[in-house]
């Protein structure tokens, strides 16, 4: 089956804002089976509009546009679509009886401009709008004459806001292609490492994947900041065996550097593992400036084992509230094993809690040595065993050098509370 996404809106084009729906959309109909092929994004200009979709529907047998339905002036898709099919526009009662709804039950008097999302293309089928105004909108083109074999296709068009596109396409979208298609067998399973580099992984794993991959078996990767994802794919009535074992082979070569599978992240691994085992957390953090406490607390259920932390950026503030010794950092530095030492023992203290993590480093670009380069990072662990410290040299631009390490730190919790 081809799948063609049409994307429109000139704030995609100026990058002011971040196009999530080719990520969310693609996910959500490989999940019911059908991945797709090709996805554009266009400015709102009807020529460009009209062009793409018109170039879309000569391929595929789903196309699906995002973004273009609304009340102003520069949501054009309705009428673009309407006039290339040659299809009028007639007002829709119950489209206008949801939108007089929607602004009632808010106190709010409709503006004026709304009526233009009351009409939609004659024998189109409409999704109301359960976070908004602007209807969805579906047409089965029975033929295509844009196809050169008249097939037919579906044409599907969706609003803009995430809010609104989300819940469209689960309540009505999905239920229209489990009807008009059938599913094909697609199955994927992502294991997700860290602490090896993307070229590692693939040398390790490759050749030992191979036998699988000449039965249909593909292979991706996907480097992150501080992490690697080795994907598995495969179609048909032997997908799952074949991902299965190309897992179990993954499984087998990388070991305990697989922190989490699918769409795991290390922080959700660490607030379960933490949560399991009955233990908490504090942090003391200099140079990923509080990035661990965000990422900790963006999982939910983190409030029953993280306690708290410090962003002790200042030296000043790693002895007022970590009790980090004014002697070591004269003497050795606030980016040294001794201060980290001092930062995860005192987070420990004054919070209380099991474990502690601390980092202190050099992010750079500049404050280096020859004995203490830029990405030169201390992170410490401490428990009741004591406090353990790790030296790594993350040599990264500042805004990757963040993220790995905290990664890393995160990281190495996981494997304490793993063993």
């Amino acid at each position: 089956m081809n799948i063609e996404i049409v994307n429109t809106g000139s704030e995609l084009m100026l990058g002011r804002v971040l196009n999530t729906h080719q990520q969310w959309l693609c996910r959500r109909l490989a999940d019911l089976g059908h991945v797709v092929t090709r996805q554009v994004a266009i400015a709102d200009d009807g020529r460009k509009i009209q062009g793409a979709v018109a170039e879309a529907l000569a391929r595929a047998d789903l196309v699906i546009t995002t973004g273009g339905l609304g009340p102003t002036s520069d949501d054009l898709t309705r009428e673009l679509i309407a006039e290339l099919l040659g299809k009028k526009l007639i007002e829709n009662t119950n489209v206008r009886a949801h939108i007089e709804n929607f602004f009632a039950k808010r106190n709010r008097a409709r503006p004026a401009k709304t009526s233009v999302e009351n009409f939609v293309p004659e024998g189109a089928l409409v999704f109301l709008n359960q976070n908004g105004t602007a209807p969805g909108l579906a047409m089965k083109l029975e033929p295509n004459l844009f196809r050169a074999d008249k097939k037919s296709s579906w044409l599907v068009m969706l609003p803009g806001p995430p809010r609104e596109l989300r819940p469209m396409f689960d309540d009505a979208v999905a239920p229209l292609l489990k009807r008009a298609f059938a599913a094909e067998i697609f199955i994927c399973r992502t294991l997700r490492t860290t602490g090896i580099g993307e070229s590692r992984v693939q040398e390790l794993v490759e050749s030992d994947l191979q036998p699988f991959v000449k039965r249909g078996l593909e292979i991706g990767y996907c480097a992150r900041p501080g992490a690697v994802d080795v994907r598995l794919t495969a179609s048909g009535t032997a997908a799952e065996k074949l991902v299965r074992a190309g897992e179990a082979v993954v499984q087998k070569i990388l070991g305990e550097n697989i922190f989490g599978f699918d769409d795991d992240e290390i922080e959700n691994v660490v607030v379960k593992l933490l949560a399991q085992n009955k233990k908490t957390l504090a942090l003391a953090e200099s140079c990923t400036g509080g990035l661990m406490a965000n990422r900790i607390t963006d999982v939910p259920g983190a409030s029953e084992v993280f306690i708290g932390g410090v962003v002790s950026y200042a030296n000043s503030a790693k002895e007022k509230f970590l009790g980090v010794r004014a002697e070591s950092l004269a003497a050795h530095g606030a980016v040294s094993e001794v201060v980290a030492r001092e930062m995860a023992a005192g987070a420990r203290e004054k919070f209380g809690s099991d474990f502690a993590l601390a980092v202190t480093g050099i992010a750079g670009p500049g404050g280096g040595a020859a004995d203490k380069p830029v990405g030169t990072v201390f992170i410490a662990l401490a428990s009741a065993h004591g406090v353990e410290v790790k030296k790594i040299l993350n040599v990264w631009e500042r805004a990757t050098f963040r993220p790995v390490t905290a990664t890393q730190a995160l990281e190495w919790l996981r494997q304490t509370l793993s063993a």
